[in-house]
């Protein structure tokens, strides 16, 4: 059997669905196969990285774009060409013209609940969810609270999906070299410690709840403490998001950092003294799980699939309600036995996620279409 995942984004854009669709591919790549089985990693002719590296699996790599007007030509006749019994798209859309069974991932349907947080060409691309999950031979959810979304929304049967979450990279871990954290900081400008938010800043992240929470609690908080740090990407849709960073009075206490390396993402979360992420929707929620691997207590928002996927481990409150978000950002701050047990369950709790699961559950899922 040869598997191939459709790994074209990682050479367009960062952020969560990269990621997946990169460790994904590397852990699979990692796996015992079967002596009848093997991988296809197809990437952009763009792309500058190798995502894999193991013999055990090809790299071949494709001219259509993702998400282009043309990709359900141009991606089908490429992938006619590449001998396979099953294609991957962690990308929700599957090549609708091909040889072979596909297995969709659905990270969320936001686009569905909140169309007003997306553009208008994600609209467009993602619009063709109701023809992709009902072409696919096999969908995977990243979560329970998806899952329920493809039926609650799509009228998916329930028995078609696959829940498979994410994982937590090994390297996501607690560290004990205070020199090399202060080292860091002083190199990037950044207090010994501060208020941690990682992501793609676009409206959904609900920024302004923070902006709003940290401004009025700002002068209450220790001066060491007193700064945010937010990571990451600008998305679209941001005119309202600046706007509100403007009235929060939060400029002279606040680094937009931007994009972080995996190696710089450890140190940040090693360096916080606390994550706090209150988005009004997420699929999963990788970023909050990464904290809490390396040992940063976590607050976060009580929506979707955050209390799933965070569980017992982080202090929630509601996105709606930037009163609440500033008394736990307090509580952490003062109650030094909170913030101990918040990250000590924040590790035991990010140790369940391994990507090796995740690309063992995924391998079952292709192997169950393929086999049909």
């Amino acid at each position: 059997m040869r598997y191939g995942i459709d790994a074209r984004l990682l050479a367009y854009q960062g952020g969560g669905i990269p990621t997946y669709i990169r460790r994904l591919s590397q852990a699979l790549c990692e796996m015992a196969l079967g002596r009848d089985e093997g991988v296809t990693v197809f990437q952009s002719r763009r792309s500058r990285e190798r995502v894999v590296s193991s013999h055990r699996c090809q790299v071949r790599s494709l001219w259509t774009p993702p998400h282009h007007i043309l990709e359900e030509w141009g991606l089908g006749i490429e992938l006619a060409l590449a001998p396979l019994d099953l294609i991957h798209s962690p990308d929700f859309i599957p090549p609708f013209r091909r040889r072979c069974p596909a297995v969709i991932t659905v990270h969320d349907l936001d686009f569905l609940r909140s169309p007003e947080t997306k553009t208008a060409g994600s609209l467009r691309y993602y619009g063709q969810i109701g023809r992709a999950v009902d072409d696919a031979e096999g969908i995977i959810s990243v979560s329970e609270t998806t899952a329920r979304d493809l039926t609650g929304l799509l009228g998916v049967d329930r028995a078609r999906v696959h829940v498979v979450h994410h994982g937590v990279g090994e390297a996501f871990r607690p560290l004990d070299d205070e020199g090399a954290l202060d080292e860091f900081c002083r190199s990037r400008g950044l207090p010994r410690q501060f208020v941690l938010w990682v992501g793609t800043i676009e409206p959904r992240k609900n920024l302004p709840c923070l902006f709003q929470a940290m401004s009025g609690v700002i002068d209450r908080l220790p001066e060491s403490k007193a700064h945010l740090v937010l990571v990451g990407p600008r998305g679209w849709g941001t005119g309202p998001i600046d706007a509100a960073f403007e009235r929060s009075g939060l400029a002279g206490r606040t680094t937009f950092f931007g994009p972080a390396s995996e190696e710089e993402l450890v140190l940040l979360y090693n360096a916080a003294w606390v994550f706090a992420f209150p988005s009004n929707y997420e699929g999963f929620g990788l970023p909050p799980l990464e904290a809490m691997g390396c040992g940063t207590p976590v607050v976060a928002s009580s929506a979707p699939a955050l209390p799933e996927v965070l569980s017992d481990a982080a202090l929630f409150f509601d996105p709606h309600d930037p009163e609440e978000l500033g008394a736990a950002l307090m509580r952490v701050s003062e109650d030094g036995e909170l913030a101990s047990r918040l990250a000590a369950s924040g590790v035991k709790r990010a140790a369940q996620f391994r990507w090796a699961d995740t690309a063992r559950r995924t391998l079952d899922v292709y192997r169950t279409v393929a086999g049909r």
